[in-house]
């Protein structure tokens, strides 16, 4: 059984306040109108997909999936299911270091985005200086917000 279906039914219990706070931040520093299309890579439950306008997650655990309420898509990242530049926004809060590859991810998610993109990025995973530099050969980097346990990277195309 995957990880994160095992822990599904305590998922929000364990972590809604902490995601909720970084959701709190990417909108913040985000410009959203109810016209504004987003994908949400890595959706799990759902707590990362609330920001007032068309929303869809997309995340391999059909556990967490069953209890997100969104518009969602059970898939990974490495292969998204949708045309290219297709949302205005693409965001991955806390997940993208679980992806099998980053690298095709990454590829991916450039792809099926216009322009804007969010990365939440756990400092403490043993993939964080990959996934930045991943991320900073990839986009243009705006901005980075220090959260207590991520870095946020709000990027652009290059």
């Amino acid at each position: 059984m995957d990880y994160y279906d095992f822990i599904a039914k305590g998922y929000d219990e364990l972590h809604r306040e902490e995601q909720s706070n970084k959701l709190l931040i990417i909108k913040n520093n985000i410009k959203i109108n109810k016209k504004i299309r987003i994908l949400d890579v890595g959706c799990g439950t759902g707590i990362s997909s609330g920001f007032g306008c068309f929303v869809v997650g997309i995340d391999p655990s059909i556990g967490l999936l069953k209890q997100n309420n969104n518009k969602k898509i059970l898939g990974v990242a490495e292969n998204l299911p949708f045309k290219n530049y297709s949302f205005d926004y693409v965001v991955s809060i806390t997940s993208i270091h679980n992806f099998k590859n980053i690298k095709k991810s990454i590829n991916e998610i450039k792809r099926v985005g216009k322009e804007n993109f969010v990365f939440s990025v756990l400092k403490n995973s043993k993939r964080f200086d990959f996934i930045k530099n991943l991320i900073e050969k990839n986009f243009r980097i705006i901005k980075v917000v220090e959260e207590e346990k991520d870095s946020i990277f709000f990027c652009g195309l290059q």
